[in-house]
């Protein structure tokens, strides 16, 4: 009873994770490679225990070789996780959006269904852009077509047991036909449902992921102040403030992001915080923190690839990059810091580059074509290499520490940094 349209990321988790709950599921997808792959039960990315559930599911719950016609008329809800891509003004892309709403309108038939919107938009968008078009579609067609809005919180690397176990669900909706379906499909997860308004729904998730990223950048301006003024052990410090109790407990994993690093990238941070600060404007509030948030994970690469150059003036020096995924766990290269820094360093006349990630060596050469070597290993990378710059917090390179640290290292992650342990109390004398 449930459509999924775009088998990305968070559409193929999400028809799996409805399937495995036992509903009958439709996943529907314009890129019939990727099509090609579910049937042949492979996973067209990294993400674990998808390959599992797509064994276990492909053919019983989940189907993929439905017509789109077939699909939408035998669901109440069809949920679409197609791309929006950011504008060149952060704004996002709804052009794959509105052509799945328009989609679904044309194959409708009959009965009253449900359009939810899982992919990411700014505050606003549902209200003021997808409900007119919805309406609009409504007196052209004349069928009984509802919407809500129901953003996704998955973590890449632990998505199926957050889709499978959420904290909390949030759905943006404001008719009573549309909640009673939602309520329907998210009764079998017993977690907390909050039903808001588009506004509200679309808000939460950015209020999420903007948090992180500003989280990240406030911590990444402080370790260059920290540089500036000196005598700073930045690592020291940023582990000393974990110690606020406040920080404690379960699920209360901030400190991971309140830690300077070398920026933050994937699809969504920069995106989304791109993107809430363009929807202010267009609001007429200047976002400044938003606005200096992005700039700081600008500077703070241009701040690395100067302190490499500074230290190493020789620029026929081999430079090993450590990791190219934008964060450990994870294949994905997108907007990954490693590929700006690799592109100032090179730009500074350092030729002799060679990298190594445990997973992304060929999505990143694919996708973008850089000229530089890779090494198929660590041990072959830290022996080719005249200098090592860390650049994702891979556990491999943290259980090779004495190989690692057996050249100069720049340790952007901090992988290797302890906490300092406290003095030893004075005996006292009898």
């Amino acid at each position: 009873m449930i459509t999924v349209l775009g088998l990305g990321f968070v559409g193929l988790t999400t028809a799996l994770g409805f399937s495995k709950k036992g509903f009958k599921v439709y996943g529907i997808d314009v890129n019939q490679e990727r099509v090609a792959k579910i049937k042949n039960y492979e996973v067209p990315f990294y993400e674990p225990h998808l390959d599992e559930a797509l064994r276990e599911e492909l053919g019983q719950n989940f189907i993929v070789d439905a017509s789109l016609h077939e699909a939408v008329n035998d669901s109440k809800a069809i949920i679409i996780c197609v791309g929006t891509p950011g504008n060149p003004d952060g704004s996002a892309n709804l052009t794959y959006l509105l052509s799945a709403v328009k989609d679904v309108f044309e194959a409708s038939e009959g009965d009253f269904k449900v359009i939810v919107t899982k992919s990411t938009v700014p505050p606003s968008t549902v209200s003021r852009k997808v409900k007119p078009y919805v309406d609009q579609l409504n007196q052209q067609y004349n069928k009984p077509i509802g919407l809500a809005s129901n953003p996704e919180f998955l973590r890449e690397g632990y998505a199926w047991d957050d889709f499978m176990n959420p904290d909390r669900v949030v759905i943006g909706v404001e008719d009573e036909r549309s909640k009673e379906v939602l309520n329907q499909i998210y009764l079998p997860f017993n977690a907390p449902v909050h039903y808001v308004t588009y506004n509200s729904a679309e808000f939460i998730k950015y209020l999420s992921n903007t948090l992180l990223s500003t989280l990240i950048s406030f911590s990444n301006e402080m370790s260059m102040i920290a540089e500036h003024i000196g005598d700073i052990d930045v690592p020291s410090a940023f582990k000393i403030l974990h110690q606020d109790k406040r920080w404690t407990g379960a699920p209360a994993n901030m400190a991971s992001y309140v830690f300077p690093g070398c920026g933050y990238g994937g699809y969504c941070l920069p995106k989304d915080t791109a993107a809430l600060a363009s929807i202010a404007k267009e609001n007429g509030f200047e976002a400044k923190i938003l606005e200096g948030n992005l700039r700081i994970n600008d500077e703070i690469m241009d701040f690395m690839a100067n302190k490499i150059a500074a230290a190493v003036p020789n620029k026929e020096a081999t430079i090993g990059i450590l990791g190219l995924a934008f964060k450990s766990g994870s294949d994905d290269v997108r907007l990954s810091p490693s590929k700006f820094i690799i592109e100032k360093l090179l730009a500074k006349g350092y030729s002799r580059i060679v990298a190594y990630d445990p997973m992304a060596n060929e999505v990143f050469d694919k996708e973008f074509k850089l000229p530089i070597a890779y090494a198929d290993s660590l041990e072959s990378l830290v022996e080719q290499a005249d200098e090592l710059v860390l650049l994702t917090s891979w556990a491999e390179f943290k259980q090779n520490k004495e190989l690692i640290t057996s050249k100069r290292l720049f340790d952007f992650r901090y992988a290797f940094a302890e906490l300092p342990k406290p003095p030893v109390a004075a005996e006292s004398v009898a």
